[in-house]
């Protein structure tokens, strides 16, 4: 259930498998963009899993310090269980946001997803996070229930979403 090495999504950003390499960026941007912490360890272990996950990085061609080619926009993570893709974390550092990054990345995974037979998608949000709930609502997703304090730092509600990926026949 890997997807391909490395995708073409535009001239400007590339989706491909996260490696151990990207790591240390990956929780920087966690950290940044404040997501419930999952760090370095976490990450590796996913990586590391014998389970049916996608584990993808979108990076921008224009570099930002001279030598450097790429530089890793965003991510997201997600895992595939009995048919359902759940996503975990999805996250584009802050100067990179508003260029379609998050939705890209989102949508790339549904795909994947649904390749691998998903049938479904869910995730859950912060409940004041409006503007991911508005990004997960042009991918396809539609809220479906709440969880109670799901969130911790600062504790709050999680909205729980879910997109259709197959027809049921």
């Amino acid at each position: 259930m890997r997807p391909s090495a490395f995708t073409e999504v535009s001239e400007e950003v590339s989706i491909s498998r996260m490696t151990e390499h990207d790591l240390l960026e990956v929780v920087e941007i966690e950290e940044r963009a404040g997501l419930s912490r999952w760090g370095w360890a976490a990450y590796y272990a996913e990586l590391q899993g014998n389970h049916p996950s996608f584990m993808l990085v979108a990076r921008l061609r224009r570099p930002l310090e001279q030598g450097k080619t790429y530089d890793l926009a965003g991510y997201i993570v997600a895992r595939l269980v009995a048919g359902e893709l759940h996503i975990n974390n999805v996250a584009v550092r802050d100067e990179y946001r508003r260029r379609e990054i998050g939705s890209t990345l989102v949508n790339h995974v549904l795909e994947e997803g649904k390749r691998a037979g998903a049938g479904i998608a869910f995730l859950e949000v912060r409940a004041g996070n409006s503007i991911a709930q508005a990004l997960y609502e042009k991918c396809g997703f539609q809220p479906i229930g709440t969880r109670r304090n799901y969130y911790f730092e600062p504790v709050e509600d999680a909205l729980v979403m879910s997109a259709q990926l197959q027809t049921e026949a």
